[in-house]
């Protein structure tokens, strides 16, 4: 059975969606969790829902002299997590530079801001959530599949700077999590119903499905430096 009981665990991006399973997954393995987020508002809703034992902590990914002071203040963590990330996608020709920029700048730049100046335990865990277009570029999310593919580079180059402490990605396919509810009802339901029949799963993917691959890389002594893909059968399709 996956066990952190005793183990302090840190959820960067911990107030929904990935990250909100993940540190739900984690507390209910025995795990001390604490989820972080810009959103303080987030951060108390995820809290009441996750229980009185959880703690959060305000933190910008994009603010470096805030990670620096967040980490630099505490003990060395167990296992962190990373998935918090703002990203606008679309075709090159088509997506504003600006925005462009500043989607590698929250999720790849913002992993890397705290791979750098974060304590973990030896033989503790830093894994970073990626994406299958890694894999499966699209030509309409060609930046998304290049930060993705260059997270799970630095997962597999960190594992080997960062030894003993192990890093890993995970990388999800289709997930039907908070960041679809701008699109309307009919038109969400339509897109996942139209993916599901294109993959082998038949289904998409629910956070819960992510963060139970995320556990097991906690809690496995040897995985380091491994991308783990859940998909449903994505890139295969």
């Amino acid at each position: 059975m996956n066990t952190l009981t005793g183990q302090r665990v840190l959820v960067v991006g911990g107030s929904s969606g990935i990250g909100f399973e993940t540190a739900a997954a984690a507390g209910s393995a025995g795990a001390s969790v604490t989820i972080a987020a810009r959103s303080e508002i987030k951060l108390k809703a995820a809290a009441e829902k996750l229980g009185d034992s959880v703690e959060t902590e305000v933190l910008n990914t994009n603010d470096n002299v805030a990670i620096e002071r967040f980490f630099a203040q505490d003990e060395p963590w167990d296992h962190i997590v990373i998935s918090a990330s703002q990203t606008k996608s679309g075709p090159v020709r088509g997506l504003d530079l600006g925005d462009a920029k500043a989607a590698m700048e929250s999720k790849f730049w913002g992993a890397y801001r705290i791979a750098r100046v974060a304590r973990v335990r030896d033989n503790g865990s830093l894994t970073l959530i990626s994406g299958f277009l890694s894999e499966r570029p699209s030509a309409s999310a060609v930046l998304q599949g290049a930060i993705n593919a260059a997270l799970e580079a630095l997962a597999r180059g960190l594992a080997l700077e960062l030894a003993p402490v192990r890093v890993n990605a995970v990388s999800p396919g289709l997930i039907e999590t908070p960041l679809w509810n701008d699109l309307p009802e009919e038109k969400r339901k339509a897109m996942f119903e139209s993916a599901a029949a294109r993959l082998p799963a038949r289904r998409v993917g629910q956070p819960a499905d992510i963060a139970n691959a995320v556990l097991f890389l906690l809690t496995t002594p040897f995985a380091t430096g491994s991308t783990v893909r859940v998909d449903g059968g994505g890139v295969v399709a």
